[in-house]
């Protein structure tokens, strides 16, 4: 076993001072906790009451004071093969030990079945991580029945439960990127992931208990709790105490759990579970973690958590200590189950239902059943929380307070609601430049996008400059702008980001003629009509005024039939384009983004239908669970003819964290603009910036968008966009500065012009954001383009904008005129009309 540095034992001193600031509700820091665990004899009872009373307060916060939790499940081991090497586990095993590689799709609903008829409500997938990636009789067994990945078989089992049972599925396969959270959301209220220790040292150096399981990293895992809240899955996780971790190492992960908690809202439950050695491991001889230690740690995770979290000691696990655990703050003794046992510790029997709600009534606890996903995220389902497809299955079995009916249990279809679509304020986009927004800020202001504490503690200073020369890097943005992308030259690139006064002139001087070489004087413009077809969405970007719940008095849907009549409209006005994007509305069925674009070409065929952003299509995609290539490929061939390069934002994922709470990473992002280029769907190209941002992350963003066009050239023009402040919440909340400053927006667009020098042709500036004189401005800096008469626009009118939404062909000549140049009516992707 792996050695840690000798720990300084806390002193009574600082024991007595970590209990007092317990003891008055204050919060305790990393030391502090430390401290608490080394609590013995009447100081240990004394934390355990103050525990107990932070878990009380939060009960009947929850309206269910005196009330403890559990869950009746089967337990479905849908694989024993697993690529880790966990030096405790004896659920992992090898090929030849078992009958096949995986359970049959039916045995998995003989299980569930079993369960129903036992009245169970959940059925948690257990199974080894991606054994695929180890066994080829994993990945045999897959592809002989059509299988890319055990997470599509475990999606596909899932919706035959959720139909043929009604069993809840609760889902543990281990580690899952964004995206494939994205797609097992639809199929599962809720999932679940150990985070164990954030001791790296346990999974890095030899003998450590994680030690050569590439899925136990603490990095990945700690990535896979934030990418579950930024998709909005209510997850179960927690830690696994006495495999060699230190005190103070237990302490931060602890700490860790709560930072992803207060960060995006999602963790539902919190395990903390103690290590009991088992036969035919390499780790049997290791003595149990004692059970005292186990209550310590249960007491002071209740008051590093706080009274809303939900905490879980595993009953099988405690020997006959249930008072203990309850004295030490739990609220919930997890799953248990009536017919399968714990495939994990075979060695430990769940204890009868009736002897826990014995158990737990001698402690004053009344035990009452819940479903999978906890009672707060069913009654909140509808914020997002909850996938509509399984919306009626969480419903059937869960009673005002969230907590389970003793109800029959019965399979319903996975299917999308058959709901009318199309209401609410769809006049938006003409009452927003008349009557306004609502108010600046939605209700749900302080917790929807997260602790704001935790958000900022996330942006990240601007590096410092090194002294570079500004003349000799203006020199060779003249002669070799592409040059200026290299890692060599970077330097010289940040002299020209901060470039100011007669350099900065200069800077624009110099991208005017690149700008006058590649496209000579015309200003190119399109007439075509922006249609935002919903406002409702539940993804949580922090920059974002656009996006409404559904209940709120400025959320709007459009009915098909009403985008088709705005584009046949516009069509009448002269326009070649709409643009169509939307926010992420749970409630779209997935069928509609298709049947959008096929409505709007069977009522105007000449129109070209440039639409949906890389969020939309990569979460239409996941929800209809095909890849993104068939999901482009089908919207192409209803019509699709471009998408716009949005929500791109800043490509560096340490600035969309803070900017985004529940946004694609930058690599989904790129790979959606990369397939959908290699599809024959071109983009156009974004970057928003001034916010909390910095040069260096745009000059990498940059660097992001060269890359992808060097491989695709599908990019037909970059476009812009200078952060709107006055109704962004993370400009209300204090985080963010107020929008890019003058001198920012005329060198981003310099910079655009020389960066993307020979690659990408077009560079366009927003009149929407930076009004006539920016406009004027910014089209003798580098820019050809003026973008398009819009008729509507929301997006930016919500957020703040004075500058209108929507210009006329006339007052777009106009603009052209100011700057001293023709203006030229273009087509999508750069033809003349």
């Amino acid at each position: 076993m792996v050695e840690a540095n000798r720990e300084t034992a806390p002193t009574e001193a600082s024991i007595r001072r970590a209990l007092r600031r317990a003891a008055d509700g204050k919060a305790i820091d990393a030391d502090e906790a430390t401290a608490l665990l080394a609590a013995t004899g009447e100081k240990f009872d004394e934390l355990l009451t103050i525990a107990a009373g932070v878990r009380d307060a939060g009960l009947r916060e929850a309206g269910r004071p005196g009330v403890v939790t559990y869950s009746r499940k089967v337990f479905i081991p849908l694989t024993r093969l697993c690529q880790d090497r966990c030096h405790y586990c004896t659920f992992a095993t090898v090929p030849h030990r078992l009958p096949a590689a995986f359970l049959e799709r039916d045995e998995v609903l003989e299980i569930a079945r079993q369960g129903a008829a036992q009245g169970c409500k959940e059925a948690l997938f257990t199974l080894g991580d991606r054994p695929e990636e180890r066994w080829p009789a994993a990945r045999q067994w897959l592809d002989e029945r059509g299988y890319d990945s055990t997470l599509d078989y475990v999606r596909s089992c899932a919706i035959a439960v959720l139909e043929e049972t009604g069993l809840l599925p609760h889902l543990n396969p281990g580690v899952m990127s964004w995206a494939e959270l994205q797609r097992l959301k639809p199929v599962a209220p809720s999932m679940g992931m150990m985070l164990e220790t954030t001791a790296t040292r346990l999974w890095s150096e030899p003998g450590g208990p994680h030690y050569g399981s590439p899925d136990k990293e603490p990095a990945v895992r700690l990535r896979v709790l934030d990418d579950a809240g930024r998709v909005g899955v209510p997850f179960t996780t927690g830690i696994l105490i006495g495999i060699g971790e230190t005190v103070p190492e237990r302490v931060e992960s602890l700490f860790a759990i709560r930072r992803a908690a207060r960060e995006y809202g999602h963790i539902q439950e919190v395990i903390i579970q103690n290590f009991r050695a088992k036969p035919d491991t390499a780790m049997r001889g290791m003595p149990d973690a004692e059970l005292r230690e186990l209550a310590a740690t249960v007491a002071v995770g209740r008051i590093i958590m706080g009274p809303r979290a939900r905490i879980q000691a595993p009953p099988n696990l405690i020997d006959d200590e249930f008072g203990l655990l309850l004295r030490a703050g739990i609220d919930d003794w997890g799953g248990v189950s009536p017919v399968t046992p714990d495939h994990v510790n075979p060695e430990r029997p769940w204890p009868q239902i009736d002897a826990l709600a014995e158990k737990s009534a001698e402690s004053g606890f009344i035990l009452k059943e819940r479903l999978t996903i906890y009672p707060e995220f069913v009654r909140r389902g509808g914020e997002g929380w909850l996938d509509p497809r399984v919306t009626a299955h969480v419903t059937a079995l869960s009673g005002p307070d969230g907590l389970a009916l003793d109800v029959p249990i019965k399979g319903l279809p996975w299917q999308e609601p058959e709901e009318a679509y199309g209401s609410g304020r769809t006049d938006l986009f003409k009452s927003i430049d008349s009557d306004g927004r609502t108010a600046d800020r939605r209700s749900d202001f302080d917790y929807v996008y997260g602790d704001w504490d935790e958000v900022a503690a996330h942006v990240k200073e601007a590096p410092r400059n090194m002294p570079a020369d500004v003349v000799a890097a203006l020199k060779l943005a003249e002669s070799d702008p592409g040059a200026l992308l290299l890692e060599k030259h970077e330097d010289a690139a940040m002299a020209l980001f901060n470039a100011d006064g007669a350099a900065l002139d200069e800077l624009a001087r110099i991208a005017d003629g690149f700008r006058r070489q590649v496209n000579g004087d015309d200003i190119t413009y399109i007439v075509n009509r922006n249609i935002n077809f919903t406002n409702v969405c539940y993804v949580g970007c922090r920059f974002c005024a656009f996006a409404q719940r559904e209940k709120d008095a400025d959320a709007y849907r459009l009915s098909v039939e009403q985008v088709a009549d705005r584009a046949e409209e516009a069509w009448r006005d002269g326009a070649s384009e709409v643009c169509m994007q939307g926010g992420i509305d749970p409630k779209m069925p997935v069928t509609a983004y298709a049947d959008l674009v096929r409505a709007v070409k069977r009522r105007v065929p000449g129109m070209h239908v440039h639409a949906f952003s890389p969020m939309e299509i990569v979460t239409a995609s996941a929800k209809a669970g095909v890849p993104i290539r068939e999901w482009l490929t089908e919207l192409r061939e209803a019509g699709l003819g471009t998408i716009p390069g949005t929500a791109a934002e800043i490509l560096d994922d340490d600035v969309r964290w803070v900017l985004t709470k529940g946004k694609l990473p930058a690599s989904a992002w790129k790979e959606v603009v990369t397939t959908a280029h290699q599809v024959g769907i071109r983009s156009s190209s974004t970057m928003m910036y001034g916010h909390v941002d910095h040069p260096r992350q745009w000059l990498g963003h940059f660097r992001v968008l060269a890359g992808i066009q060097d491989v695709t050239g599908g990019f037909t023009e970059f476009v812009a966009l200078p952060f709107i402040h006055t109704n962004a919440p993370i400009y209300l909340a204090g985080i963010a500065r107020p929008g890019p400053t003058w001198r920012e927006n005329r060198v981003v667009h310099a910079m655009a012009r020389i960066l993307l020098h020979g690659r990408i042709d077009n560079i366009q500036c927003s009149w929407v954001k930076l009004g006539d004189e920016g406009t004027r401005v910014m089209l003798n800096g580098g820019c050809n383009d003026l973008g398009g008469t819009l008729m509507e626009e929301t997006i930016s009118r919500m957020a703040g904008s004075e500058h209108g939404s929507a210009r006329t062909v006339s007052e777009l000549k106009e603009l052209a005129a100011a700057a001293g140049r023709p203006a030229v009516e273009r087509t999508t992707v750069y033809g003349r009309r």
